[in-house]
């Protein structure tokens, strides 16, 4: 276990390192990203705070700028990966389509930028779970749009002034 760590502390911190400082998250097809006014620690906080009220759990972190201090001694910027998933969300998504199981949960990305802001970003569920519409039917499209809606709230609420 400890070696698997490690070895994903290192793939991740060497990707970190071919990034140049400051990079911002551009916006692509399928993502929403959201520059905040929110300094890193904030905007983490921010999402505990709105995903507990939206009802939602957090139920997965990884954070590159902690496993590089942690595990290398290196200070890198900000950076989280947070999955939010909920049982309801589950039960739905597998009675759709089991394939579709291995997207969840559905994760937010937080990035600290060069002038101490944060920037929120993620895949919209419905482009999360596009490769699995034709399987899932109507059921996992209604899952999606639910769960869409839903993350377009909870991240509004995090990253809004």
């Amino acid at each position: 276990m400890f070696l698997r760590t490690l070895m994903t502390a290192l793939a991740v911190a060497a990707a970190l390192a071919m990034v140049p400082a400051g990079a911002q998250i551009a916006k692509r097809p399928g993502w929403v990203v959201k520059p905040t006014p929110h300094s890193y620690a904030t905007l983490v906080k921010r999402i505990e705070a709105a995903a507990k009220a939206h009802k939602i759990g957090i139920v997965t972190r990884a954070s590159a700028s902690r496993g590089a201090a942690a595990v290398l001694g290196r200070t890198i910027p900000g950076n989280m990966v947070i999955g939010l998933y909920h049982p309801r969300f589950a039960v739905a998504m597998l009675e759709a389509s089991i394939a579709a199981g291995i997207e969840a949960p559905i994760r937010l990305y937080v990035t600290e930028n060069q002038d101490g802001t944060a920037t929120l970003a993620y895949k919209t569920p419905s482009h999360v779970f596009a490769p699995y519409m034709a399987e899932g039917g109507e059921k996992l499209t209604k899952l999606a749009g639910e769960l869409d809606a839903l993350f377009a709230a909870l991240s509004a609420e995090a990253a809004e002034k």
